[in-house]
């Protein structure tokens, strides 16, 4: 079965339709979780960011199934460069920030310290570095849901970006207006 899934996954492409096929295979299956996060985990791997776009639906739904992965993959985040990988895994932090706030408000946890600081200290460097405005916007928006735990993000946060701001294109700035607006 996990040849078959691998083959699938070799096979996709970035249309939703692929992606949402095999994500509703590893809702079905979710032994084949761990199949994938091997792709995934693996930057050298040449398919990782078919896995990277998969999972991003995956986790979407079910983030509570990254729990296993957390040590690895927050600590492999800073490993990934393909556009495609970054935008997803960058999908991935904001989801995994929002779910962490969830879970403390009732008392929980969902991130440890160290992969909290990993996944802030990620898309800092997304942030400000050359990468395509999905990731940067989603980068964005996770670092402002961590500055609802951390207050030392926020100034860090509208700095950058109110600099940045002049630099980008349409969607950067509507992203960036849109956070800026909330940390006033």
């Amino acid at each position: 079965m996990s040849s078959d899934f691998i083959r699938k996954l070799e096979n996709s492409t970035a249309h939703r339709q692929s992606r949402e096929s095999i994500s509703d295979s590893i809702s079905a299956n979710p032994e084949l979780l761990p199949v994938l996060m091997g792709v995934l985990l693996d930057t050298k791997n040449k398919n990782h960011y078919k896995a990277c776009w998969t999972s991003e639906l995956v986790f979407e739904k079910h983030i509570e199934w990254l729990i296993p992965y957390l040590d690895v993959f927050s600590k492999t985040l800073s490993s990934y460069s393909h556009d495609g990988a970054l935008r997803s895994v960058s999908k991935i932090c904001l989801f995994s920030a929002t779910y962490h706030l969830k879970k403390k408000k009732l008392g929980a946890i969902f991130l440890t310290d160290e992969q909290l600081e990993l996944m802030v200290e990620s898309c800092f460097d997304w942030l400000i570095s050359d990468q395509k405005v999905a990731t940067k916007a989603y980068a964005m928006r996770a670092l402002y849901a961590f500055g609802k735990i951390n207050d030392w993000i926020y100034p860090e946060l509208k700095t950058i970006l109110t600099q940045d701001y002049p630099n980008h294109s349409a969607a950067y700035k509507l992203a960036s207006k849109e956070i800026l607006k909330k940390l006033k």
